[in-house]
C-alpha cells in the first residue's frame, strides 16, 4: 500500500515545494515597475466598467497583444483589494498548475517516474520561477502551451469530437494574446497534426485533416475574437506594424547579435536545456567562472540533452514522439530566421519541453538493468540530485528582496504629500522605467496626477495645474528644462521643494 502511495505523497511534496517557490514573499520579491503599474491601471479600469479590445504594448516592437491577459489580472486585483500582488498570485497560481500539468503529461505520455522527475526540476528551475512569481503576460503561456499540446494529442490519438480540435484553437488563440512568440506553437501544432494523421492513417486523408484544421481555425477564430475585433475597427494597425517589425532587421544590441543562420539555433538550443534545466549562467556572469568549467559544463549539458532526444526517439508511443519532436525543432529552427536579439521569456512556449525530455531520460536509466550497468537507480537518483541541488543553490531566495511594489508605494505616498491636497502634474526621470508604479498607486489613494494634454487637444490649458512633483531615479537629474514631454510641457518653472525618499530624489516645481 506504502508502495502504490509513495508517487501521491512526492507529487504533493513537489507540488507544495512549488508553491513555496513561487509564494514566499511574493510581494517583496515580485517585479512591480512601469509595465506593472501600466497593466495594473488598465485592469483597475476594467473593474470599473471600462472595457477593452487592446492588451500590453509588445516589448520589442510598436504593436500589441490581445486583451485577455488584462482580463485574467482583473479578477485577482478585485480580490486583492487592489493590491498588486494579486495578479502576481495568478501567475505563480499557473506556475504551480504548469508543474501538476507536466507531472500529468509525462506520466499519461510516458510514465509516473518521467512525470516525477521533469515536474520536479520545473518547480525549482530558477529561471521559470523567475516567471512564475510577477505578474507579466507570457509569464503564463508555459501551461496554456502544454495543455493545447496536450489537447491535441488526445483529440487524434482517442478519437475524439470536434469539440477538442476547436479547443486546441481556442487555446492557440489565448496563447497568441499572450505573446505574439506562440505563433511558433501554431506551427507546431499544424505540422505534428499532419504528422500524427499520416502515421495514424497510413497516409493523409485530406478531407479528414481540412476539417480538423477548420475546427482549430474556428476555435483559434472564437480564442483570439477580442482582439480580432480591435484590429477590425482599426484597419489592422497592428497586423501592419508587426509584418514590418519582422521583416526589417532592427537589432542594437541586447542579448546577442547574429551572423549566420545557425547561431540563432544553436544558442536557442543551447538555452533550451542548459538555462532551464541545468541553470547555466548567463554569458554577463561568464567572466565569475573558470572558461575551462564552463566549457566542460556546457558540454556535459548538451551531451546529456542529446541522448535525452535520441531515447525518446526510441519510445514506442510514436504520437509522443512526433509530437515532442515537432515542438522542439520547430521552436529552434524557426529562431535562426529571426533578425533580432533573443531574450530567455522568448522560450515560454517551449518551457516544460525540456523538462520532458530530461524527465525521460532520468526515467529510463532508473528502470535499466544490465550486466554493464546494475546500479541504473543509483545513476539517476545522483544525477536528478545533481540538477535539483544546482537549481535550489541558485535560488533568487538566496538574495534580497527588490522590495520594488513597497518602494512604489512608499514613494507614491511621499509625494502625495507634497502636493498639499491641490491638483498635480507628475513627471518620472529615469532610464529603462516609465512611471506608471508610482500612478498607478496614486490613482489607488485618490490621489491621481492630472495627465497633461497637448496644447491642440487642450488649448487653454487646463491640464496644467500650479505645481509639478518630479521624482529623480537618476542620480544626476536636473529637472529643470530637462525634455521630457511632462516638464516640458508644465511651462517655465522654479524649484520651490526637494527632497530625498527611498531610491529617488523628488522636486516640487511651480510656474
Amino acid at each position: 500500500m506504502m508502495k502504490r502511495k509513495l508517487p501521491l505523497i512526492l507529487l504533493v511534496l513537489i507540488l507544495i515545494l512549488a508553491a513555496f517557490m513561487r509564494l514566499y514573499r511574493i510581494s517583496d520579491y515580485m517585479t512591480f515597475l512601469g509595465d506593472e503599474g501600466r497593466d495594473a491601471l488598465v485592469a483597475k479600469g476594467i473593474l470599473a466598467g471600462h472595457l477593452t479590445l487592446l492588451g500590453p504594448r509588445a516589448s520589442a516592437g510598436d504593436f500589441f497583444t490581445g486583451p485577455i491577459y488584462y482580463y485574467m489580472m482583473a479578477p485577482f486585483l478585485w480580490f486583492f483589494h487592489l493590491d498588486p500582488v494579486g495578479p502576481a498570485v495568478m501567475v505563480a497560481l499557473f506556475g504551480i498548475a504548469t508543474v501538476f500539468l507536466i507531472y500529468y503529461v509525462g506520466r499519461k505520455w510516458f510514465d509516473e517516474k518521467t512525470g516525477l522527475f521533469a515536474s520536479a526540476l520545473y518547480a525549482v528551475s530558477p529561471l521559470v520561477i523567475t516567471y512564475s512569481h510577477s505578474s507579466w503576460n507570457p509569464d503564463t503561456v508555459p501551461f496554456f502551451s502544454l495543455l493545447t499540446l496536450y489537447i491535441l494529442y488526445q483529440a487524434v490519438t482517442t478519437g475524439r469530437s470536434w469539440k477538442y480540435y476547436l479547443l486546441v484553437g481556442f487555446l492557440l488563440g489565448i496563447c497568441i494574446q499572450l505573446h505574439y512568440i506562440s505563433l511558433f506553437l501554431a506551427l507546431t501544432v499544424a505540422i505534428s497534426l499532419l504528422l500524427m494523421h499520416w502515421y495514424l492513417n497510413g497516409g493523409v486523408k485530406i478531407l479528414a485533416l481540412i476539417t480538423n484544421y477548420l475546427e482549430i481555425f474556428l476555435g483559434f477564430l472564437i480564442g483570439f475574437s477580442p482582439f480580432l475585433a480591435f484590429e477590425l475597427r482599426h484597419s489592422f494597425m497592428n497586423t501592419k506594424a508587426i509584418v514590418a517589425f519582422v521583416t526589417k532587421d532592427t537589432t542594437q544590441g541586447s542579448y546577442a547579435n547574429y551572423h549566420a543562420f545557425y547561431q540563432p539555433i544553436a544558442d536557442v538550443f543551447f538555452r533550451l536545456f542548459g538555462r532551464l534545466v541545468f541553470a547555466f549562467p548567463v554569458p554577463a556572469d561568464y567572466s565569475k567562472f573558470p572558461l575551462i568549467n564552463l566549457q566542460l559544463a556546457g558540454l556535459v549539458i548538451v551531451i546529456i540533452a542529446l541522448v535525452s532526444i535520441f531515447l525518446l526517439t526510441r519510445n514506442k508511443n510514436k504520437f509522443v514522439v512526433i509530437l515532442l519532436s515537432v515542438w522542439l525543432l520547430v521552436g529552434v529552427l524557426l529562431f535562426g530566421l529571426y533578425k533580432k536579439p533573443i531574450y530567455d521569456y522568448y522560450l515560454v512556449f517551449m518551457f516544460p519541453l525540456p523538462f520532458l525530455f530530461i524527465g525521460y531520460l532520468l526515467g529510463k536509466i532508473f528502470d535499466y538493468r544490465s550486466r554493464k550497468l546494475k546500479y541504473g537507480v543509483f545513476i539517476s537518483l545522483i544525477l536528478f540530485a545533481g540538477i535539483f541541488g544546482i537549481n535550489l543553490s541558485k535560488n533568487s531566495f538566496l538574495m534580497q528582496p527588490n522590495n520594488q511594489k513597497g518602494q512604489a508605494l512608499t514613494i507614491a505616498k511621499y509625494i502625495i504629500s507634497k502636493t498639499n491636497n491641490q491638483p498635480f502634474n507628475f513627471a518620472l526621470i529615469a532610464s529603462g522605467n516609465s512611471d506608471y508604479a508610482y500612478r498607478y498607486f496614486m490613482d489607488v489613494l485618490g490621489h491621481a496626477p492630472v495627465a497633461l494634454d497637448i496644447q491642440a487637444n487642450d488649448p487653454q490649458r487646463r491640464t496644467v495645474t500650479n505645481q509639478l512633483l518630479v521624482a529623480c531615479e537618476d542620480k544626476n537629474c536636473k529637472p529643470l528644462g530637462d525634455p521630457l514631454w511632462e516638464i516640458a510641457g508644465f511651462g517655465k518653472a522654479r524649484i520651490a521643494e526637494q527632497g530625498n525618499i527611498s531610491i529617488v530624489k523628488v522636486y516640487r516645481l511651480v510656474h
